[in-house]
């Protein structure tokens, strides 16, 4: 080989140096980009990081605060109950605490007595079940302890024993009743 066959890069043509540039131009800026492309989906990738343990933080805190209510709720449920029983509590004590009274006073303290029992009952949704005589026997509100012959219909209340109570439409306890029995 000759000397003239080999071309050092200085002997080359200015054309063909020009011509290899441009590529490497068009190449910078392609990887710029794609590294302005990933530092952008690194800095979105930790802002949505941070908003998910920021979620998950408030929704952790969201049921720890659920957790503590219902357990206020269990605990202090009966409080407005007991506040509307205190009066009662009181005009018991003072029936106690009075001197030799007549009977119909007494009697008279005791109705008193029951109406604001009655009152605290109804402003805790707890109702009477106290059916007439001659109502329906019903199962779901009344317990039959025995059945008698009797001159009204079969599965009739002839006396109630015992009244019931509910609250809210559920049976806290069941009338006791006798019931007519079928001739």
């Amino acid at each position: 080989m000759t000397s003239e066959n080999q071309h050092s890069p200085e002997d080359q043509p200015k054309e063909h140096l020009e011509a290899d540039q441009p590529e490497q131009t068009i190449a910078e800026p392609a990887e710029q980009a794609s590294e302005q492309i990933i530092a952008d989906l690194n800095q979105k990738l930790a802002e949505m990081q941070d908003n998910y343990l920021r979620a998950k933080a408030e929704g952790e805190n969201i049921r720890r605060r659920a957790v503590e209510d219902i357990a206020k709720a269990h605990k202090f449920a009966i409080e407005g109950f007991a506040e509307n029983l205190v009066p009662v509590t009181d005009s018991l004590y003072a029936a106690l605490s009075a001197e030799a009274v007549d009977a119909k006073a007494f009697k008279e303290g005791l109705e008193i007595t029951l109406k604001q029992l009655l009152s605290a009952f109804e402003k805790g949704r707890m109702t009477e079940i106290n059916p007439a005589v001659g109502d329906k026997f019903d199962p779901h509100h009344h317990q039959a302890i025995a059945s008698v012959p009797s001159e009204q219909a079969p599965n009739t209340v002839v006396s109630v024993l015992q009244r019931g109570y509910s609250i809210s439409d559920r049976v806290l306890r069941p009338a006791l009743v006798t019931v007519s029995a079928a001739q």
